[in-house]
């Protein structure tokens, strides 16, 4: 019998907040659900394997507030369980664009920014949705992890970018540069394996005139046992959005997903013309492109929160309730019985249609109708955590696993095919004191 994780304790301080609502809708019957709640139990009983937790969204998840509180709220409760910091993106390198709040960046040199809201984006994208791109000068990105109790210990940095340019990235830490220890340029990983643990480095882009190097992504590694909580999350991201992202497999299959936090649809349902057959058929695709990379992957699917649209300007601008919320919450219902995963009714949490305003004038809304202060996304990341682990100890799970298949893992030899974006694989070039000192993988 697994020792149980307990959930946090959340004050019912407001009358119009759902808390009976607060669980996963699921089949207990599903053998994915059956297979990851097992997983999970046998991982916090024996201390030993990992599970990789993976959340995409939009606004909601890069401001980080909301997705950081799951993490904090699952890494406390099995301290000795807490495994690597996993995928974020350095987002505030680039000017007027914003970071989570676990970690800072800073760039004192201009880069570009392209992200994938962007029509048609400059260059090719990755899981991160994201990309910052350094030229004709060599750029440094610092990222520090914020002190914190939690320990991520991180003794490996791979840098996932491309340079046409034949740029290779270097890192600065305990004071000195350090070359990749290997390179594979079909996956664009730049791996580097620290002889100690770090909360702190620099990222070099020894770009010059004429050259450039396009960052997609960083992960934070290490081989400890336990939990990882990836969020990935672009302001005004769709599903369109995250269907031009070519590398968006390719970059998951370095997280190997356990279990997807499904949270997008605000911005798909935001307009007048809101088509639920193709809202249903894109995030399709975006499933298949899930259990392509982890066959025995489950699925959260978080429903859009209540919303308003603004018309008008200055005084007469107003707010008129969005009524593609409850149509778009049809669609996850039907994704999860689909799929066999689980719906987590954020919709019906907070009220349903209409709550939104409610949230906004007890400050745990902001203004705009559409996204939480810091008080509200405190809140539903608590109730978020309080909903998987809950079921996850009150669903019985096999002795045998309902899954005997598993995930094909990608190995830094496997060869992973180019989008149809073509870049020059890098090749090494000469750097002081950093020559002969990496490896590239061939095929």
């Amino acid at each position: 019998m697994a020792t149980a994780q307990m959930p946090v304790d959340i004050q019912r301080d407001y009358s119009f907040i759902n808390y009976d609502s607060n669980h996963l809708h699921y089949d207990t019957a599903s053998p994915y659900m059956k297979h990851l709640f097992r997983k999970w139990q046998r991982l916090v009983d024996s201390r030993q394997g990992n599970i990789n937790i993976v959340h995409i969204g939009s606004s909601h998840v890069q401001g980080g507030t909301f997705p950081n509180r799951v993490r904090t709220n699952l890494m406390e409760e099995v301290p000795d369980l807490v495994s690597d910091r996993g995928m974020l993106f350095p987002y505030s390198a680039a000017a007027k664009c914003n970071n989570p709040p676990d970690y800072i960046v800073h760039c004192p040199e201009p880069v570009l920014l392209t992200r994938n809201v962007h029509a048609e984006p400059d260059c090719s994208l990755g899981l991160c949705g994201i990309a910052v791109t350094a030229h004709d000068i060599p750029t440094h990105i610092d990222i520090v992890l914020r002190k914190s109790h939690i320990d991520y210990a991180t003794q490996q940095v791979i840098v996932i970018g491309y340079s046409d340019s034949n740029i290779v990235p270097l890192l600065s830490a305990f004071g000195r540069e350090i070359a990749p220890s290997y390179v594979d340029p079909y996956t664009r990983r730049f791996v580097f394996n620290l002889a100690s643990v770090t909360d702190s480095f620099q990222i070099i882009l020894p770009c010059t005139q004429g050259t450039a190097f396009t960052l997609m992504g960083v992960y934070l590694g290490n081989r400890k046992s336990g939990f990882s909580y990836h969020s990935i999350g672009v302001n005004g991201a769709t599903l369109l959005d995250y269907q031009k992202c070519d590398y968006f497999a390719a970059d998951l299959r370095l997280l190997h997903p356990d279990l997807v936090i499904f949270g997008i649809g605000i911005n798909d349902a935001h307009g007048t013309n809101f088509d639920t057959a193709v809202f249903h058929q894109r995030y399709t695709d975006i499933i298949n492109q899930v259990r392509d990379v982890s066959p025995s992957c489950a699925f959260v699917f978080i429903t859009n929160n209540d919303s308003f649209r603004p018309s008008g300007k200055g005084r007469r601008r107003r707010y008129n309730v969005n009524t593609n919320g409850e149509l778009a919450r049809e669609v996850f219902y039907r994704l999860a019985r689909e799929s066999k995963g689980a719906v987590w009714d954020q919709f019906a949490i907070m009220g349903g249609l209409s709550s939104m305003d409610t949230w906004v004038k007890n400050g745990l809304a902001q203004r705009d109708h559409v996204h939480f202060t810091s008080a509200g996304y405190s809140l539903l990341g608590d109730m978020l955590y309080n909903a998987i682990v809950t079921a996850c100890y009150a669903t019985p799970v096999p002795d045998r696993d309902p899954l005997p298949h598993k995930a094909p893992t990608i190995r830094m030899t496997d060869t992973i095919q180019p989008s149809r974006h073509a870049h020059t694989t890098p090749q090494p070039k000469e750097q002081q004191n950093n020559t002969n000192q990496y490896q590239y993988i061939t095929y």
